[in-house]
């Protein structure tokens, strides 16, 4: 299976709610890994199934590896933008890479990745269905 460097775009907008915030009003940076999967989730249903999907059919992708990069700050009560790609699509992993934006700025305030492999329910470590593949693709 070849890379796939960004195959698919998610776009996903929400507003920062006030949990995800510290003492002075600033997205908590654990926050961001919370998007991050808010945006796999959303890219998934773009495509045309969902993540509860994939368990039910006995897979799974856990995270292996994650990176943030920080470059600003969101804060409470702004909109969320959110931009989600696939940039890797192997036989047996995946990585899917993120861009968080103030709705109203173009300024990226955070970047990312994360890192999967495809397991069973028992975690071995299997080649991705090729409908998921294919899906990601």
């Amino acid at each position: 299976m070849t890379d796939n460097v960004h195959a698919q775009k998610g776009d996903y907008r929400f507003p920062v709610r006030y949990a995800e915030t510290d003492a002075m009003g600033v997205v908590h940076h654990a926050s961001y890994l919370v998007y991050f999967e808010a945006g796999r989730s959303h890219l998934m249903r773009q495509l045309g199934s969902d993540y509860a999907q994939l368990e039910a059919q006995g897979f799974q992708l856990p995270v292996t590896e994650v990176s943030v990069r920080y470059v600003n700050s969101l804060r409470y009560g702004q909109d969320v933008r959110l931009i989600t790609n696939i940039a890797e699509n192997r036989s047996r992993q995946m990585q899917f890479t993120y861009e968080v934006f103030a709705d109203d700025a173009q300024e990226c305030l955070v970047t990312g990745f994360t890192r999967h492999v495809w397991t069973n329910k028992s975690g071995k470590v299997i080649r991705g269905p090729e409908h998921w593949v294919k899906l990601f693709s």
